[in-house]
């Protein structure tokens, strides 16, 4: 979708800016999702401003605080990430989703291809998470989860868990999986009868989130960028 090229919205952003009629192609507002365009015969506007392909790609990481929407806007009102974006100054949007609660690792970026294929399960980008449950898990819980647990939306893949620390009951898991489901750590857990407490991410397949300061977001390095678009096969 052109629109989620162009770094204005992810696919699914771009098709809630569609519905809201806030896209026009040629003076007139779409209403038909997949509308096809060519911006070197075509006029489109987004939100009263013209769309252009960026002439240059952008790849930051963000360490997204709690109690935040991973959406440039809310309807709700919200704390949400295009708050964040827009003290950056940059034109660039989230690649993939972190749930209100979570915290940790995000990308943000204008390439959206990079973004397409990092949030399509057909790369399996592995992201690593650090949840803290409760109760401690036990070996029984821990072989459900590493062989794949049923959601309402179908059967988890393989996870890779490791026990990290635990203390009075409860214990720090390491989560290791490549599918990208709506707040699929936090449901993995409960199908096996474990609480998440905390949940952060800690990695976007080769990007690590390090000691980044929550709240505030960093470029990625040429190094990273180089990784991150070999693990994406671009």
């Amino acid at each position: 979708m052109l629109i989620a090229r162009a770094g204005i919205a992810s696919r699914r952003g771009a098709e809630e800016l569609i519905r809201n009629g806030e896209v026009m192609l040629n003076g007139k507002v779409v209403t038909e999702l997949g509308t096809r365009a060519d911006l070197s015969r075509d006029h489109v506007k987004v939100d009263g401003q013209r769309l252009s392909l960026p002439t240059r790609f952008e790849y930051w990481l963000l360490n997204k605080p709690g109690n935040m929407v991973t959406t440039m806007r809310d309807p709700e009102n919200r704390p949400c990430v295009g708050e964040i974006v827009a003290g950056m100054g940059r034109k660039i949007v989230p690649a993939g989703r972190l749930d209100f609660h979570t915290t940790g690792a995000l990308l943000l970026t204008n390439d959206g291809e990079l973004a397409a294929r990092l949030t399509h399960p057909r790369w399996e980008v592995e992201k690593i998470y650090q949840a803290k449950v409760n109760p401690e898990p036990g070996e029984r819980q821990i072989e459900r989860l590493r062989k794949g647990v049923r959601l309402d939306d179908g059967v988890t893949g393989p996870a890779y868990i490791r026990v990290v620390r635990a203390h009075d009951g409860k214990a720090w898991v390491e989560v290791r999986i490549t599918e990208g489901r709506n707040r699929q750590v936090r449901r993995m857990m409960e199908a096996v009868g474990l609480t998440v407490e905390k949940l952060r991410r800690t990695a976007i397949g080769p990007i690590k989130l390090g000691r980044l300061v929550t709240g505030t977001a960093r470029h990625l390095t040429r190094e990273e960028e180089a990784e991150l678009r070999q693990a994406l096969g671009l």
